[in-house]
């Protein structure tokens, strides 16, 4: 527990706080005990240093108000750190909900600091010659202004004397910033804001002379002026540097400093005019305005400190008033130890001057980019950035876009060059920036030049159905046919002088999309949210369940059934098996489908609505039936009349909810939650008696179980299946006589990426197992939705990325072999009989730190435990001998977790739901 002020922000005193609603009075006591000694040790100012919330959380724990201290904590839980502002002159803090909550106004009075102020820049513009920002600028828990000229205030500052220079705002709508700012509380459309710097206030900052401007925004509200520098985004016109040549010379870079929006102001004497190579050397034009100190060199220096310095020699027969200085450089020399692949040398470029002074590259008006061949695979790129600074740099040859059009809903043509020699054996390939699927899709190669077609409503995958582009930003690569992964991908940048083309938005079916920029010249396609701009966000969908779905609830039901399976990420399991079935006895109503930003394929002949849509809290206010395989919301309550089953979809094997009690992965407030969230079901699916028991205790399970078997399992025992597997290999184009080897791995807590996001913890040597295995084996990968990695080797005839695909039920039916560890898809393909092979590699691992396991699975595992890659694939070459060696416990196996197994899962769901209500007919599963 807390020994100092400091300890407060410790893992194991915020989890303590945390949890505080859910801990024994033994911990409340050592909680409020502690929080008390430390206040009689350092006084209660030292409050003044926490967060406003943590500030009433932590008094109130030194006070021994614990019922006070649970109900501050359960608000907190719902939003962290949003809070109510009371008073004009002197603010203090309300919590939601708490407003007679009697606290000093010691604790509750907001300081400047606890005010916390954002000002976002989301774009820039020129119309004609006058600068547009346009943004967005709010005080965090202020969503109302005190006074109705916020927003309006707008000043340039001085980056070195501070001097001010006011500007023009008009306040706008931006929805961006209730979304952006991440909490339920607060509305913030209102805070857009766009400042136009006009074209004669951009000349007198010239006039002014070199300097830098910073943008500042300023907001009155309770008791002061609250102020903040607009800060850049992080792609788009908003995130990377322009300028602006003036007609005297001078130089306008609006751009950003230390994540703060400005204007540089720059008066160069000399400008790089061009940068050429021809005849095996870098000619470099420099040109002066008369007058100007002239440099006599220019330097380039790699990144690894290698230096190579011209001098700069006059030209004569200049046409207009400059002088213009040449420096030349020997290629030879310039590329030489010159790295292989794909790796970028960059080189900075200077100007010398006789003093030893150093100065900027800076590129004239006009100045052309171009790019060179060098060695096979290798160009030099003469470049620039946002800032007009020239940039050198050997690198991969690079396919550049020169060329963007739209031709047709949701079709975007991109189209550049890429010299012929580079262009044998290269695929394309589209890959998510955060959830890392890819995607490749056709290109066309002639002549030196490519064309890429997307339809970004329905994008082949490699193995599977076309689908949308799923909303987040796409990137663009080439590689070669023959690569393996990703390592040596080429990215797809666009062309410099083309840059302020974007962005460039358009148009699909369903949604429309933008091509934008990062890192100056790498585009990406970014389809929209599927959710419209009054349902996006935390205090949008807050304001859909609190009214909305509660409006809904008051309406009459409706014949309907709505299907949630994975939160809408699938169309497959339990649900998907109900639906069919309901399908095939003809039951009059209406089929709806939940469907995430994932974009899943969903049946046509269902509705399809966008999970946390306004029409999918109607149809979840009003449908008579609910079909979940998870967890739906602790805000969720069933309505009178209403049918909600909950298939749940797996046996566990690894522990669960109660059960993981103790454990450092254990959310007390989750195991608190558990009795409400399952008596919103009618009942409870459940595969098998073992699981019913421990479902029942580990979910504290107060309402019905139905012990019916899974309905996704029924695809085992149906009369049907050989001809649903065969429709499933043509669909997937698996080759003839090839053995077809199912990898479904479970997700692993500690292994995440930077974004939280969790990544394959991939053990096995793919290379290795092709060389042995491919020539008559293929593998089917299927990552845990959980699980945001690419696969390394997919697309080149082994490797067969299948996670995409709709119900893993059909890659069970046409798997000879299950490769899994700890994943419920052990329990499901044991129906099939078929050989299954455990890859353990982290047994005692998992065991014994992470989840921990409900029985001892050395000893009743199905089949071998293999910790090594060698092992697996030794494995598989001889797996009918593995399997008979495994014989006798798989069949006791199938005897403790597939019974009931006999094909009527579905039909007594089916039944069990529709019993006593208008659809009900003669049960047909017992």
């Amino acid at each position: 527990m807390a020994q100092s002020l400091a300890d407060l922000a410790s893992a194991e005193v915020q989890r303590t706080l945390r949890f505080f609603p859910e801990s024994s009075q033994a911990d409340r006591d050592e909680l409020c005990a502690t929080a008390r000694q430390l206040l009689d040790t350092h006084g209660e100012e030292a409050l003044t240093r926490l967060r406003p919330a943590a500030r009433v959380m932590w008094y109130l724990a030194a006070e021994g108000r614990a019922e006070d201290l649970v109900e501050v904590v359960r608000s907190q839980r719902r939003d962290p750190g949003a809070f109510h502002v009371a008073g004009v002159r002197r603010p203090r803090l309300v919590l939601p909900g708490l407003r007679d909550l009697e606290l000093p106004e010691r604790i509750t009075a907001l300081k400047p600091r606890d005010l916390r102020m954002t000002a976002q820049l989301t774009s820039v513009d020129w119309r004609g010659d006058d600068l547009v920002w346009g943004g967005y600028a709010f005080v965090a828990n202020l969503p109302r202004p005190s006074s109705r000229v916020i927003g309006r205030l707008a000043v340039l500052e001085h980056g070195e004397t501070g001097r001010r220079i006011r500007l023009r705002v008009r306040r706008t709508t931006n929805e961006q910033a209730t979304v952006a700012s991440k909490q339920a509380l607060h509305c913030y459309d209102q805070s857009g804001f766009e400042v136009v710097v006009p074209a004669r206030r951009l000349r007198e900052l010239a006039d002014l002379g070199a300097g830098q401007w910073f943008l500042r925004i300023v907001i009155p509200g309770p008791g002061r002026l609250y102020g903040a520098r607009v800060r850049q985004h992080d792609a788009g016109t908003a995130g990377h540097d322009q300028v602006r040549h003036l007609a005297d010379g001078s130089r306008l870079v609006v751009g950003f400093t230390e994540d703060a929006v400005s204007i540089t102001v720059q008066r160069p004497a000399v400008e790089v005019e061009s940068c050429t190579v021809a005849d095996g050397e870098l000619r470099l034009v420099t040109r002066a305005r008369s007058g100007a100190d002239t440099p006599t060199a220019v330097r380039l220096v790699d990144d690894g400190d290698h230096v190579l310095d011209s001098p700069l020699t006059a030209l004569s027969g200049s046409p207009d008033a400059f002088r213009r200085h040449q420096a030349v450089f020997s290629l030879a020399e310039l590329t030489r130890n010159d790295p292989s692949g794909i790796k970028t040398r960059p080189f900075e470029v200077t100007l010398r001057g006789d003093d030893g002074q150093e100065h900027e590259a800076l590129l004239a008006e006009g100045f052309t980019t171009s790019r060179h061949g060098l060695a096979p695979g290798r160009e030099l790129a003469v470049h620039r950035d946002g800032s007009g600074r020239l940039m050198l740099a050997t690198r991969a040859v690079q396919p550049v876009v020169d060329t963007m059009t739209v031709t047709g809903p949701g079709e975007l043509v991109l189209e550049g060059t890429y010299p012929g020699e580079e262009t044998a054996g290269k695929k394309f390939i589209l890959r998510h920036g955060v959830r890392f699927e890819e995607k490749e899709l056709p290109v066309e190669l002639t002549d030196g030049r490519f064309t890429l077609r997307i339809n970004t409503e329905a994008a082949p995958q490699t193995h599977g159905p076309k689908l949308p582009l799923c909303p987040g930003r796409w990137y663009l690569f080439f590689r070669n046919s023959n690569a393996w992964d990703k390592s040596r991908d080429v990215p797809v940048t666009l062309r410099p002088e083309q840059v302020q083309e974007l962005p460039l938005s358009f148009s699909g079916r369903q949604r429309s999309c933008t091509v934008d920029r990062r890192y100056f010249d790498r585009i990406f396609i970014e389809p929209e949210r599927m959710l419209a701009p009054d349902e996006h966000g935390a205090y949008r969908q807050r304001i859909l369940r609190e009214k909305y779905f509660h409006e809904q609830r008051e309406l009459p039901l409706r014949d309907a059934v709505l299907y949630i399976s994975l939160n809408g990420k699938q169309f497959s399991d339990s649900p998907r098996a109900v639906y069919e079935e309901l399908v095939r006895r003809g039951v009059e109503v209406e089929h709806i489908w939940t469907q995430d930003a994932g974009l899943p394929e969903m049946p046509s002949e269902a509705k399809v609505v966008g999970w946390g849509s306004r029409e999918w809290y109607e149809a979840l206010a009003r449908s008579r039936y609910v079909v979940v395989n998870s967890a739906v919301g602790d805000w969720f309550l069933t309505r009178p009349g209403q049918r909600v089953v909950q298939t749940w979809h797996g046996t566990p094997l690894k522990k669960i909810g109660k059960d993981l009690q103790g454990s450092p992965k254990s959310s007390p407030a989750y195991i608190a939650s558990l009795p409400h969230s399952y008596r919103q079901f009618d009942f409870v699916v459940s595969p098998n008696a073992y699981t019913t028991e421990i479902m029942r205790r580990a979910y504290s399970i107060e309402r019905d179980m139905l012990e019916s078997g899974y309905p996704r399992n029924d695809v085992f025992h149906a009369p049907d299946r050989e001809a649903r597997a065969a429709r499933v290999r043509e669909r997937l184009g698996l080759p003839e006589g090839k053995k077809v080897v199912l990898y479904a791995p479970t997700w692993r807590e500690d292994q995440r990426h930077p974004n939280k996001m969790y990544k394959l913890d991939l053990r096995i040597d793919l290379a290795a197992a092709q060389k042995e295995l491919g020539h008559d084996h293929v593998l089917l990968f299927r990552k845990h939705p959980r699980v945001h990695s690419s696969i390394p080797g997919a697309g080149r005839g082994f490797v067969w990325d299948v996670t995409r695909y709709p119900d893993i039920a059909d890659l069970y039916l046409v798997a000879d072999v299950l490769i899994t560890d700890y994943s419920s898809a052990l329990f499901d393909f044991a129906h099939s009989g078929k050989p299954m092979l455990f890859f353990t590699y982290d047994l005692e691992h998992y065991r014994d730190s992470l989840r921990g396991l409900y029985f001892d699975f050395t000893t009743r595992a199905p089949g071998p435990l293999l910790k090594t890659s060698a092992e697996l694939v030794k494995a598989l070459r001889d797996v009918d001998t593995v399997a008979a060696e495994h014989q006798e416990k798989y069949a006791q196996f199938r005897k403790d977790f597939c019974e009931p197994g006999d094909g009527l899962a579905t039909a007594r769901v089916v039944d069990r739901m529709l019993l006593g209500g208008p659809h009900a007919a003669t049960p047909t599963g017992t």
